[in-house]
């Protein structure tokens, strides 16, 4: 059993060649390549995620986040300002991060879209209140905010292949990855259920403290369907598409005492040592060194075999992060 007072950030580095990270997504979502990883029986198995549907069983349901991601970068009329549409706060209200940030001090105002908004007050992590006269159409002002390591402006197909095909819960800054893969056929074979936690912008933040215990996670909303803790409480078997639909499950285990319908919000940091109380199987992308995901993978899969499995991913040449291959473990 792992100590978790002994885990140091330097554990979950690893060498990634530049040329793995998959800077576009394939031509058809379903022909990514799916690593298997047996934790019993310390097993790797290469796969494609068209034969997803092949490792369910009788009784299993797979449970996904339906978040969709928001263009919420957003530039201000005269290009000097870069804004980040983090949350709304009130009307006509958001909390941003801005850039450049010593020219958006409080009483500052900034044109987006032609609206006129104002600084009102500057938040000890650095964001911004930013309160606009009238509400801002970020579908038409913003852009998507793609993850910083693809190197590259959005384009026109990143609007639809940025976003599962079951998006429908706007709030997201980023996608969850996972369930990319997927296809409305495929997704009809499988039995289902949706979660929704909007990933946040902290998704991107890198982790500062070497002992790993000392970082404190961002928070992040979630809901429970009525019918989605139904169908958990059902299930015999859980497969959740994702971190962020893992730690809905989780969270509201530990908040509620089970998967119950409701909402929240969570900032559960998941790393070796933890006991996962509800999902049994878990589909999932390749991460970056160093995340709180690849803690999480390497919580539930095992440590030294997720490094051992990422080793593997890099000898057979998979692509890695977002619009990367997939990786099940169960």
């Amino acid at each position: 059993m792992t100590d978790p007072e002994s885990l140091r950030l330097s554990d979950f580095d690893y060498p990634l060649p530049e040329s793995l990270i998959a800077t576009h997504p394939l031509e058809r979502r379903e022909d990514s390549r799916m690593m298997v990883l047996y934790r019993d029986e310390q097993r790797i198995e290469h796969r494609r995620f068209r034969e997803f549907p092949e490792f369910l069983r009788a009784g299993d349901l797979v449970v996904l986040n339906d978040t969709r991601v928001v263009p919420a970068r957003v530039f201000s009329d005269d290009g000097r300002t870069e804004l980040f549409f983090l949350e709304a706060v009130g009307p006509n209200a958001w909390k941003c991060m801005v850039r450049p940030g010593r020219r958006m001090r409080v009483g500052r105002t900034v044109l987006v879209g032609g609206i006129l908004g104002e600084v009102t007050s500057v938040l000890e992590t650095g964001e911004r209140i930013v309160a606009f006269r009238e509400p801002v159409d970020l579908e038409k002002v913003g852009r998507l905010p793609l993850p910083p390591y693809l190197g590259r402006d959005p384009e026109p197909a990143d609007r639809e292949r940025y976003q599962t095909v079951y998006a429908s819960a706007p709030g997201a800054v980023a996608a969850p990855t996972a369930g990319l893969h997927f296809t409305p056929e495929l997704l009809e074979r499988l039995p289902h259920a949706f979660v929704t936690l909007h990933v946040g912008a902290g998704t991107f933040k890198p982790v500062q403290t070497e002992r790993i215990v000392d970082h404190v996670m961002h928070r992040e909303r979630y809901i429970v369907p009525s019918e989605t803790a139904r169908a958990v409480a059902d299930a015999k078997r859980i497969v959740a598409v994702g971190t962020t639909s893992l730690r809905v499950l989780e969270a509201r285990c530990q908040d509620a005492g089970d998967v119950t319908a409701g909402e929240g919000s969570t900032g559960i940091f998941i790393y070796p040592g933890f006991v996962f109380r509800k999902v049994s199987a878990l589909l999932t992308n390749f991460h970056l060194p160093k995340s709180t995901l690849l803690m999480l993978v390497s919580a539930f899969a095992g440590h030294a075999f997720i490094l051992e499995a990422y080793r593997e991913a890099i000898r057979n040449q998979y692509r890695f992060f977002s619009y990367g291959d997939c990786m099940l473990i169960v």
